[in-house]
């Protein structure tokens, strides 16, 4: 099974939206991006509201600052798992590739701006 990393710092922590997603909740460890700030976005898709409990999600926006990070969790989990994570995240987000500040390199979602 091939895995893939995905570093979270929102909904996809919550144990409910990874049993809804992946069937299981996940397991793992902290990390933090680096050169991003935290921002919000307003969710309308009314699966993803139920499903995360809030229509105010957190996105990624890059930054400037030269101490800009956002501490999250990384998750190692299967191809088929990260296709069910872009199925759940709706079109504000798009996923990318970013190096962690543990050197690891993983998906991670942003502004889709």
């Amino acid at each position: 099974m091939s895995t893939e990393l995905l570093f979270s710092y929102g909904t996809l922590r919550q144990p409910e939206v990874q049993r809804s997603i992946f069937g299981r909740e996940l397991d793992g460890r902290t990390d933090a991006i680096i050169g991003y700030e935290l921002d919000f976005v307003t969710i309308t898709d009314p699966e993803v509201v139920a499903v995360s409990g809030s229509d105010r999600h957190p996105i990624l926006r890059p930054s400037q600052a030269p101490d800009a990070h956002v501490d999250g969790t990384v998750f190692a989990i299967s191809t088929a798992e990260l296709a069910a994570a872009d199925d759940y995240e709706v079109d504000a987000y798009r996923r990318i590739s970013v190096p962690l500040r543990s050197g690891a390199q993983a998906w991670v979602y942003v502004f889709a701006d």
